[in-house]
């Protein structure tokens, strides 16, 4: 490989989220974390480098998107998922966060029902909960190790007179789907049908293994996009989440004028100048880098899928489409989900994210994220056999 993957990164000591706050978060200082959304390899040194440029200059004043930012992703978005779109639809966010947040706040009123689709990520219940809006589940069913949508309790739903949007995860974080054309296209006629926004979280979207293809919902035909709001970044995909710059990709204008008084009355005028520029190099120079990330990710999965086959087959893993983020079964150890974070704290001192917080669905599961050098992941697994061995 052109791209060094493999060497461990030292990431204690830069006040790290994931790696610095262990001890504070969760009482275990020597917890192994492979637990948020957050790649442990350096980003495209194009990234870096443009960063050092642009610290040497020395002043870092109010900031606004230049039209070369606009067009590396309008580019990104033609070449990467032949979707055509245009610069007046971008509209940039402090993260996809904050825009699926002013996506509910834009389209619903307070007691307006908003569905989601758990197990799935869990700021969605806070975007909606956290906004006085009432939270409706259309609950995937993993059939065969395998989630699938249930469309027909989804037309159920958004059949409601009070459903005003719904916010879909794809590819889908934790299970790791990437939907099919079919399965867009089935649940975006009914968003239209009823007349419920679709609020579509795609920031996972260039995380796909070789066998599945993303497509961006909005780009099923004119009705579907003139309904649809897209959130994206760059973020999870070259290792920026902390450079805040996201986007949101909004055709309809008068869907992108909402979101936009929302962003106004929310006090964001500006962007985060380092990640309008890390965001528009990624976009123009870091294929490359991207394509060979993607190689070694399915050779951390397929390490992962092998291990727990051969040396901890209690734990099943449910082989993802994309995300580099493991959806594990955990459920063949007995343990409650209470116990069994406690036991992968505490026995295995490996911090994965708790299934149970993406929804009653998640219970007995664990989140793995293998976005490391595989020597760390190694560490990780070892660790994870030796406490399962030791039970018995």
């Amino acid at each position: 490989m052109k791209y060094d993957f493999d060497s461990v990164i030292e990431r204690r000591g830069t006040s790290c989220y994931k790696w610095d706050f262990t001890e504070k978060l969760v009482g275990e200082k020597d917890a192994l974390p492979v637990w948020i959304a957050d790649i442990d390899f350096k980003s495209p040194a194009p990234v870096i480098e443009a960063l050092k440029q642009r610290v040497e200059h020395g002043v870092f004043g109010y900031t606004l998107a230049p039209d070369s930012c606009y067009e590396a992703i309008i580019a990104w978005m033609r070449r990467r998922h032949g979707w055509e779109i245009e610069q007046d639809w971008i509209i940039f966010t402090p993260g996809v966060v904050s825009a699926f947040c002013w996506a509910v706040q834009a389209y619903t009123l307070p007691d307006d029902e908003v569905v989601i689709q758990p197990p799935v990520y869990y700021p969605f219940f806070k975007a909606v909960l956290n906004n006085g809006r009432q939270l409706i589940e259309n609950r995937l069913v993993c059939r065969e190790g395998r989630y699938e949508i249930d469309f027909e309790d989804l037309e159920r739903k958004l059949a409601s007179p009070r459903a005003r949007l719904l916010i879909f995860c794809s590819p889908h974080n934790p299970v790791g789907r990437v939907w099919t054309a079919e399965e867009l296209r089935k649940l975006a006629e009914l968003c239209l049908k009823y007349e419920v926004t679709l609020c579509s979280d795609e920031i996972h979207s260039d995380l796909v293994f070789q066998g599945a293809t993303h497509t961006p919902i909005a780009k099923l035909s004119e009705d579907v996009a003139r309904n649809t709001v897209t959130c994206m970044a760059g973020n999870k995909t070259f290792g920026i989440p902390g450079l805040s710059t996201g986007f949101m990709i909004v055709s309809d204008p008068i869907l992108r004028q909402k979101v936009l008084r929302i962003r106004e009355n929310s006090g964001v005028t500006m962007q985060n100048l380092f990640g309008l520029l890390a965001t528009e190099v990624a976009y123009r120079e870091g294929e490359e880098w991207l394509e060979e990330l993607l190689r070694y990710l399915e050779g951390n999965l397929e390490f992962l899928i092998e291990f727990f086959d051969k040396k901890i087959p209690g734990i099943k893993v449910l082989r993802p489409d994309g995300c580099y983020l493991a959806w594990l079964d955990c459920r063949g150890l007995g343990k409650d989900h209470a116990e069994l974070k406690k036991f992968m704290l505490e026995e295995a001192k490996v911090w994965m994210n708790d299934g149970s917080v993406f929804g009653e669905g998640g219970n007995g599961f664990q989140r793995l994220n293998f976005a490391c050098p595989r020597k760390t992941l190694e560490t990780a697994l070892t660790r994870i056999e030796e406490a399962v061995k030791a039970l018995s």
